[in-house]
C-alpha cells in the first residue's frame, strides 16, 4: 500500500514577493468564495437555473463570468491558472462532500492561515550546482509565469524530498511556509493485513505488546505500562503567559477599532501591528501542542514493544462545544454553566487530545502497526484486575480503589490497562474491521485536451478532479532519495509465537 508523506518547509519571500503572493491568495480566495456563494444561491431557490427551468445548474469549474472590466478588473493582474485553481478547489470540496468526506464548502475568511495553490505551470524547482565540483547542492524555487514572474523564493529544506506536481505557499502569523506531498517510496502493509497478523497472537501475548492510552485534563496522556506524557513546566508557563498576552492584545484591538469607527476612518497602522502581535501570541501555543503531539506519537509508535495502540473513541468536538442558551419559565435567560464549560473545554483543547491520536494513526500505518478506538463507556470506573465497575471505584482524580477486590492503583494507569484489555479483546474477537477509505482521485486530461498557456474562458464541466487532503496523489517527477539519507522509519514485521488464541 502506498501512503502520502507531507512536507512543510519554511520559505522566505522578499517584501515585494510577499505582496504579489498575497494578491494571488486574495484572488484565488475570491473565486472560491464566488463559487460557494453562487452554489448557495441556486440551492436556496431549488438549485434551478433561472434560464433553464427544471434543470439543475452544473457543478463545474467555470470562472470567467466573475472577471468584469468594471467590477473586478484586478482579477486580470494575476495568472489565469491561479483563478482556475480557485475554482478547482471549490470543485474538489464539492466532490469530497458528495463522497461523505466532509461538509459543504464554506466561505474562506481573510483572517488566519492563508495559502495559494500553485500547479506545475506556476513554479519550477531548478537545481543549484556547485561550479567547482559540479555537485547538486539543492534546489531553488522559481514562482510565476514569463509574463507575471515572482522570482526565486528561498526555502529551508530540512529533509530530502522529491519534486511535486503542485505546491501550496502559505502564511500564518507573519511566517511563510512551502508545503506539498509525495508518495512514500517504500511499500507498507495494508491495514487488513496488519489486523490478520495481530490476530495470530494470543490475548496475553498481545496485551503485553499493546499500548492503552488514557487521555485526561491534568495529565494529557497516560499509558498502561506506567508511562505519562505531559508538557514540561517551561512550556506550561510560557503558554499561560502567551494566553494572557493574547487577551490583552484583543482588548487593545477592540479599543483601536472602536476609536476608528467613532472617528469614521479606517483602522490605522497601530491596529495592524496589534493584530500581528495577537497572531504571534496564539501561534506559540499551537506550535507547542503540535510539537508535543508529534513527539508523543513517535515515542509510542516506534517503541519496540508496541504493536497495537488503543485509544478511547472520544467525541472531542462535542465535548468542547459551547452549551446552548436556556430560558426559564418566565422567559429569562437561565444559567447554563457556560463559564465552567469554557474552562474545561480550554483544558481539553490545550491537552491536544485529537492531534495526538491523529498523528499516532498515520505513524502506525507507516510502521506496520495498528491504532484502533474502543468504547470509552466506564473505562475510568472499571477495575483492571477483576473487572468490577462502580462509580465509587474512582476515589479522586488520581486515586482508584476497587470496592470489590480492594485493588489500589493510580486512576490513569488503571484506565490505561482497561483500555488496552478492551482493545485486545475487540481485535481478537473480530469486532474490529478496517473502514473502507473513500478517495477522490485525480483524472488527468489527455494531451490534446490540456488547457493552453493563454487565459481560458471556461473549464469544461465534465472534468473530474481530486478532493483528497493536501495535494492529492502526486507523481514523483524528481530524483529519488539518496541511499541511506534520512530514510523514514518503516515497519519491521516479526512473526508471532506459535500459540492459539484464547479469550479470557
Amino acid at each position: 500500500m502506498q501512503v502520502q508523506t507531507g512536507f512543510r518547509f519554511r520559505c522566505y519571500p522578499t517584501s515585494a514577493q510577499a505582496q504579489v503572493l498575497l494578491r494571488w491568495m486574495g484572488c484565488q480566495r475570491f473565486i472560491d468564495n464566488a463559487k460557494v456563494t453562487e452554489d448557495r444561491y441556486y440551492r436556496k431557490f431549488a438549485r434551478k437555473a433561472l434560464g433553464l427551468p427544471e434543470q439543475y445548474p452544473p457543478v463545474d469549474q467555470q470562472y470567467s463570468r466573475y472577471i468584469d472590466q468594471e467590477l473586478t478588473p484586478w482579477l486580470k493582474d494575476v495568472p489565469s491558472q491561479v483563478l482556475r485553481n480557485g475554482a478547482v478547489r471549490w470543485r474538489q470540496a464539492v466532490a469530497r462532500y458528495f463522497q461523505g468526506l466532509g461538509g459543504r464548502p464554506v466561505i474562506r475568511k481573510k483572517i488566519g492561515r492563508q495559502a495559494v495553490w500553485l500547479t506545475s505551470e506556476l513554479f519550477a524547482f531548478k537545481p543549484i550546482v556547485d561550479t567547482q565540483t559540479g555537485e547538486i547542492l539543492g534546489n531553488r524555487l522559481t514562482v510565476g509565469t514569463p509574463k507575471m514572474a515572482v522570482g526565486d523564493i528561498l526555502f529551508n529544506a530540512h529533509r530530502d524530498y522529491r519534486i511535486p506536481n503542485s505546491i501550496r505557499i502559505g502564511v500564518e502569523a507573519g511566517k511563510w511556509f512551502l508545503s506539498f506531498s509525495n508518495e512514500c517510496l517504500s511499500q507498507v502493509p495494508d491495514e487488513a493485513e496488519t489486523v490478520e497478523w495481530l490476530r495470530k497472537f494470543s490475548e496475553e501475548e498481545l496485551r503485553a505488546r499493546t499500548f492503552g492510552g488514557d487521555r485526561g485534563v491534568e495529565i494529557p496522556l497516560a499509558g498502561n505500562h506506567g508511562e505519562t506524557f505531559d508538557f514540561d513546566p517551561v512550556q506550561k508557563a510560557r503558554m499561560e503567559k502567551k494566553a494572557h498576552q493574547a487577551k490583552r492584545y484583543q482588548r487593545q484591538m477592540a479599543r483601536q477599532r472602536t476609536q476608528a469607527v467613532k472617528e469614521k476612518r479606517p483602522s490605522g497602522a497601530n491596529y495592524g501591528k496589534t493584530k500581528k502581535r495577537f497572531a504571534k501570541s496564539c501561534q506559540y501555543g499551537k506550535n507547542v501542542r503540535e510539537d508535543f503531539a508529534h513527539k508523543t506519537s513517535r515515542a509510542i509508535v516506534h517503541h519496540p514493544d508496541h504493536l497495537l495502540m488503543v485509544y478511547e473513541d472520544l467525541n472531542v468536538k462535542g465535548m468542547t462545544k459551547k452549551p446552548k442558551a436556556k430560558k426559564d419559565e418566565n422567559g429569562k435567560w437561565a444559567k447554563n454553566q457556560a463559564a465552567a464549560k469554557a474552562g474545561l473545554s480550554k483544558k481539553i483543547l490545550t491537552a491536544a487530545w485529537g492531534k495526538t491520536v491523529t498523528f499516532t494513526k498515520y505513524k502506525a500505518i507507516k510502521a506496520g502497526k495498528l491504532c484502533i478506538p474502543i468504547n470509552p463507556y466506564q473505562t475510568s470506573q472499571e477495575c483492571a484486575e477483576c473487572g468490577y465497575i462502580h462509580p465509587d471505584n474512582r476515589v479522586s482524580q488520581s486515586e482508584f480503589v476497587c470496592q470489590a477486590c480492594g485493588h489500589q492503583d493510580n486512576a490513569d494507569h488503571n484506565a490505561g490497562r482497561v483500555i488496552a484489555r478492551r482493545g485486545v479483546r475487540l481485535l481478537l474477537s473480530g469486532g474490529y474491521a478496517p473502514k473502507e477509505v473513500k478517495r477522490c482521485g485525480i483524472f488527468r486530461r489527455k494531451a490534446n485536451e490540456a488547457i493552453g498557456p493563454v487565459r481560458s474562458e471556461f473549464t469544461p464541466g465534465e472534468s473530474i478532479v481530486s478532493r483528497m487532503a493536501g495535494n492529492g496523489r502526486t507523481q514523483g517527477t524528481g530524483h529519488p532519495l539518496p541511499e541511506g539519507r534520512n530514510q523514514e522509519i518503516l515497519f519491521v514485521r516479526e512473526e508471532p509465537p506459535t500459540t492459539t488464541v484464547q479469550m479470557v
